[in-house]
């Protein structure tokens, strides 16, 4: 039994704190927080943060993986009585309406195609378009490729801010209790989702105001938009808005922020997620307690077998799901937790480890609880509240931000306690005295913990991966959906290939692939337009006024944003050679013409409103560097061919430089269109694989061609 009371090995605690949290290796930055609380599953967290939100004056900025209008933001009675909307875009809406000078921003990844059924389709149109002007939103996609944004965050008047593992977004919200067949746990579609747990913290102070500056380092990366806090902020006049009745588990306490940032062009990645990890399993006396969606990360793994070692009396707790949804995620997530586990059997202290996972019950039925939250508690010394997973994907490729507190006194140490007996109290149902009871009796928590099921059903399963079926490797699976580092980095922080953006190459490519296969699917199924539309050209093409005709349909197409590559494919496939390609140039340029004049009458603020801060972007490309620059947006564009048209004539950029760009960057296109026009068009009426081994010299004719206009771009531009 371990003795407690002997000190003679320990370190002091602040001397664990002071070694553990480094800004610039383990963390970015530590700040003091005058209170901190840990909120447990997202019913407590929506209640408090809708609780904070209506007290806001000045500022509302929101980071998030996922952001949907939809979400019900509300607390553990499943509903609100402050008379404003449950759902959160009607909700904010009226919060704006009620305090005009209140502004607030959203940032939300701009998500992969591969998560589009889970997510609300156009966040846009719900949180732009649908909403008062005080509201903006934008779409980060300043990431490499394969990345996410992962972090989430919500900052009110910088002086409270929310971070863990919740986004505000549908299919989260749950009490403590898991009930299975919670009818108040219901989406938007009302179908009762399965129990969801998740944890969040709330910091104010000095804390909340470098959550702040985080939040507002993202919106610069991504909308080209430096935003400064209120002025009455800056000077400091503005109250906390810490929820009443919400208690602190931590009073003046030091909060520690660790971030995930992957390398991207010139910037190094920032790393300091792994090595918090790796630095806080290697200070554990007795008990490391984990709970976690995703257990696969080797290095974290290899740390706590080689701490377990050297303490004999060390365990293990960790939380995880039962199973996943998707076959590709559940090959690799549990195929990655069969090998972190293969590592501590290696290591031969396995049976000192526990992978679990928790079971709702009620009325006799029984139910997963989906675990999503991301916490680690290092026995009563260490707690970290945040959005990194334990996998590869979260060490150095997605974007993170966790929050660590390093126990140094009594108050806090108790503190730490107290959140995990809490935790350990809501999955295993013993009652969160007993859990205390149990730490300080000493002794195994896990034969204490080890199959304790309450009277309901209630409590903590053992995960049998083993019964699976599925492998421990499959190395070509992770490096798709678990990748350790963005796929484009050679290990440089410069941009490669003599000044080309490899990504944006990259990116070029595969939005052909998909523009393309999209556009073949598209004919193929019942409502497949490719044929119409070269049918009604081809009925005119004999008519003297044909080419007028073939344009006022450009300009057609324009204003009704339909993308102009098909329409490009389908003139150069009716009249063929050197005659469709010269009538498609004609036709796209009258079209960017026409809408580069809309852009210049309308102004700026109109296509902000449409568009989103990322016009910022656009305009600045599209100024720092005249002809090419245009050219370069036109082979790997920011934004639909509209748009950029739009922004270009709303900027100021002259229109000479604008339309000599344009040309040069539709060139490449439509010179590879005009060479297998027809050969093209044969794919889309009659498809067959040597007509897909068409589509793919295609595309690798286009993005040689865009290489080139790349390189002659990096090679004539000035030097910065």
């Amino acid at each position: 039994m371990l003795d407690r009371t002997s000190t003679t090995q320990r370190p002091r605690r602040d001397e664990i704190a002071d070694s553990l949290l480094v800004p610039g290796r383990t963390v970015w930055r530590l700040a003091e927080a005058e209170r901190a609380a840990v909120l447990i599953d997202a019913a407590a967290y929506f209640g408090a943060l809708r609780q904070a939100m209506l007290a806001a004056e000045h500022s509302i900025m929101i980071v998030g993986w996922d952001i949907d209008s939809r979400t019900r933001l509300v607390g553990p009675s499943g509903s609100c009585d402050d008379g404003l909307p449950e759902t959160l875009g009607a909700f904010l809406s009226a919060l704006v309406k009620r305090r005009p000078r209140l502004r607030i921003r959203l940032l939300l990844w701009d998500y992969s195609m591969v998560f589009a059924l889970q997510r609300e389709l156009a966040p846009i149109v719900s949180f732009l378009w649908r909403t008062p002007a005080q509201i903006e939103i934008c779409l980060d996609d300043v990431l490499p490729i394969g990345a996410s944004h992962h972090q989430k965050l919500v900052v009110i008047d910088d002086t409270l801010a929310f971070s863990g593992g919740l986004d505000l977004t549908i299919r989260r919200w749950d009490t403590d209790e898991h009930l299975p067949g919670d009818t108040r746990r219901a989406d938007p579609a009302g179908v009762v989702y399965p129990p969801f747990h998740d944890v969040q913290m709330a910091v104010d102070g000095e804390a909340a105001r470098a959550l702040a500056e985080l939040a507002r380092q993202r919106w610069r990366r991504a909308a080209c938009e430096q935003i400064r806090p209120p002025r009455v902020v800056r000077r400091g006049h503005v109250p906390s808005r810490w929820p009443a009745g919400l208690e602190p588990d931590f009073r003046a306490v030091t909060i520690g922020v660790a971030r995930t940032l992957p390398a991207h062009g010139r910037e190094a990645p920032v790393t300091e997620v792994v090595r918090l990890f790796e630095e806080m399993v290697g200070r554990a006396e007795r008990l490391v307690y984990i709970e976690n969606q995703f257990v696969t990360h080797a290095g974290t793994a290899e740390a706590l077998a080689r701490r377990m070692a050297e303490r004999p009396e060390l365990e293990a707790v960790i939380v995880v799901p039962r199973d996943y949804e998707g076959w590709v995620e559940r090959r690799v997530m549990i195929g990655g937790r069969l090998r972190f586990m293969a590592i501590l059997e290696t290591a031969g202290v396995h049976d000192r480890v526990r992978l679990l996972s928790p079971q709702g019950c009620a009325d006799g039925t029984e139910e997963d609880v989906m675990v999503h939250s991301k916490v680690t508690i290092i026995d009563d010394e260490v707690l970290r509240v945040g959005s990194a997973n334990l996998c590869n994907r979260s060490m150095g490729l997605d974007s993170e931000c966790d929050l660590v507190i390093a126990a140094q006194d009594e108050a806090e140490r108790a503190g730490i306690a107290r959140v995990r007996d809490r935790l350990l109290a809501e999955h295993s149902g013993v009652p969160v005295a007993d859990i205390a009871r149990l730490w300080n009796e000493g002794g195994s928590m896990l034969e204490r913990l080890d199959g304790r099921i309450d009277s309901r059903g209630r409590g903590l399963r053992r995960v049998d991966d083993a019964s699976s079926g599925i492998v421990a490797s499959d190395a070509s699976l992770d490096a798709v959906a678990d990748p350790p580092e963005p796929f484009d980095d050679d290990g440089e922080r410069t941009v490669p290939m003599g000044g080309i953006n490899r990504g944006l190459i990259l990116k070029a490519g595969l939005a052909l692939v998909v523009l393309l296969l999209l556009a073949l699917v598209w004919q193929m199924s019942p409502l497949g337009q490719t044929d119409r539309i070269v049918q009604s050209i081809d009925a005119i093409s004999e008519r003297p006024w044909a080419p007028l005709a073939v344009i006022a349909l450009f300009l057609i197409a324009e204003c009704v944003v339909f993308p102009i590559t098909l329409l490009v494919f389908a003139t150069i496939a009716v009249f063929g050679g050197w005659t469709g390609a010269m009538l498609a140039m004609a036709g796209a340029l009258a079209s960017a013409t026409a809408t580069y004049g809309a852009g210049r009458y309308l102004g700026a603020g109109p296509l902000r409103r449409v568009i989103g801060p990322r016009t910022n972007r656009i305009r600045r490309a599209l100024l720092s560097r005249g002809v090419m620059a245009v050219a370069a947006v036109r082979v790997v564009p920011l934004a639909p061919f509209t748009f950029v048209n739009l922004v270009a004539g709303a900027s100021g950029l002259r229109f000479f430089d604008y339309i000599v760009g344009t040309a040069v960057g539709l060139t490449p296109g439509i010179l590879v269109m005009s060479a297998l026009g027809q050969q093209l068009a044969d794919l889309f009426t009659d498809p067959s694989a040597g007509g897909i081994a068409l589509l793919a010299l295609f595309v690798l004719l286009w993005v040689v061609m865009g290489i080139g206009l790349q390189w002659l771009i990096a090679r004539y531009r000035p030097v910065a």
